[in-house]
């Protein structure tokens, strides 16, 4: 299966870090965010990677561009020769496709500009900016037991964010999250089959609302519930949690080797 990941927006409530690179460039124990995502899904088997890029799509480039390299040993022969040998290298076996999916598009947009590198499997689709340690094995053996287009990871964060309403697994409704309220999100580590581009109209549409209620009323979008970790980056405190939990040896999201 093919992960699709959202990493073309600005970043504002992060502008700290964000006016250098883009938000899931922002790095957590000296590796970008987007390093870590997709750490994660390769520690499952999978290793293709779409990343949808827009703002400062020249740093993520830059950093897979010269990846290989970073992760080897290598001599460069300064003399006649003049040429470079590559030793040895602990780099991962990944094919990652950057594709520029505008610098103002959409969540919808972005996913839509892809398609191209999609085949007729089912896909993930994650943001940029969270980690969790979510089972995805199991997410997507629920996926494809339920037969409907989508599945989301609805996950409990803090007051933030909207509520999911929920009649058993099936998403329902989207509603706004009152200060009392403990409900669920999406929280992104989405399986989703090509159809759900159909429900996407262009540049403009943002995923999280038509798309997403659209599938609601067909009755097409289910919630893979998630009780363990996870965490969106959208502030510095954020940012800081997560390296507070790298360096401590505590990140839940962590289950490669070194």
């Amino acid at each position: 299966m093919k992960v699709v990941i959202l990493a073309g927006g600005f970043g504002t409530r992060i502008s700290e870090e964000s006016h250098l690179r883009p938000k899931p460039m922002v790095e957590i124990g000296g590796m970008p965010l987007l390093w870590h995502i997709m750490k994660y899904y390769a520690t499952f088997g999978y290793c293709d990677f779409i990343i949808c890029a827009g703002y400062k799509q020249d740093v993520i480039k830059d950093f897979f561009a010269n990846y290989y390299l970073n992760h080897s040993d290598v001599t460069f022969d300064f003399s006649a020769n003049r040429n470079m040998t590559v030793h040895s290298t602990a780099s991962d076996p990944w094919r990652v496709t950057v594709v520029d999916t505008g610098r103002d598009t959409m969540t919808g947009g972005r996913i839509k500009r892809v398609r191209q590198y999609l085949d007729e499997e089912p896909f993930f689709l994650t943001y940029g900016d969270g980690l969790c340690d979510v089972d995805l094995r199991a997410e997507v053996a629920f996926h494809r037991a339920h037969g409907r287009l989508a599945t989301l990871l609805a996950v409990r964060p803090d007051s933030r964010f909207g509520v999911l309403q929920l009649e058993g697994e099936a998403v329902r409704a989207f509603r706004e999250k009152s200060a009392s309220d403990a409900g669920l999100i999406n929280g992104g580590f989405m399986v989703l089959d090509p159809q759900v581009l159909d429900y996407i109209e262009g540049d403009a549409t943002v995923f999280e609302r038509a798309p997403l209620e659209r599938l609601c009323a067909a009755r097409q979008l289910m919630a893979f519930r998630h009780e363990g970790f996870w965490q969106c980056m959208d502030t510095l405190r954020d940012k800081e949690r997560l390296e507070n939990l790298w360096q401590q040896g505590k990140a839940p999201w962590r289950r490669w080797q070194t």
